[in-house]
């Protein structure tokens, strides 16, 4: 098992009435790529503001490895905040430069970092043109520039997929998983949940400033209802309601959606639907991230 780096341990945050954070746990190890997933408002970017030093936890510690961290600690940390924080009128190749001096780099040593992470991230033709004359995009791919430049020790970016066309969400990728490779933690927020599911060693879903599930994606699936897609032509509207451990999904015209519960008989599903007529489809899979993401972040209503 790789080392714990990061951990986030019982993390509170409230704002007033307001509960950002209640009991926010999970831990990132070295070469470790982890999914913060939620919904807008769960408490991701509060959560990395946290462990970045930018706003203080009511309650609760972030330790780096095994011990409270530090100033020093968070130095050796990347942070791309969902927000771009880039000075709009300073060159790409000056603006790289200046924020490696501020890590501590000599300036010689900050000139090779930012023009290898320009090559890399592929803005050779940009690295004298002013940040505000960029695409969004390319702004992007400068923001995540500047968090790689002082080689970093962990990774923690805050949406950092947003705003990316393919072809850099290709060369974003490609380099976490290259920090990863090389040990370095890292920890991204995303709401493209295919691509967390690709790219991703684990997942944690977040609910109401609550880590609500943690683990592989596949350990995520083992732990969630078998899901049954059932296409008969000919049955009638609500055909499966009432089946013993069953619960309709969905339908989109002649294919029903379904998920079974614990010791259902997806027997008695297939004869019920054959009652009805010919079956064209009958398929057992385990859940996506995406409907395993929709079922953890609707439970709580559901259960209101």
């Amino acid at each position: 098992m790789h080392d714990t780096v990061l951990a986030v341990d019982r993390i509170a945050k409230r704002y007033g009435d307001v509960v950002a954070l209640d009991g926010m746990t999970f831990d990132v190890r070295a070469g470790e790529l982890f999914g913060f997933v939620g919904s807008n408002g769960a408490g991701k970017t509060t959560t990395m503001r946290i462990v970045l030093g930018v706003l203080a936890a009511d309650a609760g510690e972030v330790r780096w490895r095994g011990r409270p961290i530090t100033l020093a600690d968070r130095r050796r940390i990347g942070y791309l905040p969902e927000e771009r924080g880039l000075y709009p009128r300073m060159r790409v190749l000056d603006h790289l430069v200046y924020l490696g001096e501020l890590h501590g780099m000599g300036t010689n040593a900050a000139i090779g970092a930012a023009e290898r992470w320009i090559s890399r991230i592929g803005l050779r033709a940009h690295r004298d043109d002013r940040v505000q004359q960029l695409s969004l995009g390319n702004q992007q791919r400068v923001q995540l520039a500047a968090a790689l430049v002082h080689a970093p020790e962990a990774l923690v970016l805050d949406e950092p997929f947003s705003g990316l066309d393919p072809v850099a969400v290709d060369v974003l990728a490609a380099v976490l998983r290259e920090r990863a490779e090389a040990g370095v933690p890292v920890i991204f927020s995303s709401h493209q949940l295919d691509l967390v599911e690709r790219l991703c060693d684990r997942v944690g879903i977040v609910r109401s400033g609550r880590m609500v599930a943690c683990g592989t994606v596949d350990e995520l699936r083992a732990g969630g209802s078998a899901r049954l897609t059932v296409t008969a032509p000919q049955a009638p509207p609500g055909w499966a309601d009432g089946l013993p451990g069953v619960r309709v999904l969905g339908t989109e015209g002649p294919r029903t959606l379904l998920e079974l519960a614990d010791g259902a008989d997806d027997q008695s599903v297939l004869r019920a639907a054959l009652a009805t007529g010919p079956v064209q489809e009958f398929s057992r899979h385990r859940p996506s991230l995406t409907e395993l993401f929709r079922d953890a972040v609707t439970a709580e209503t559901r259960a209101a």
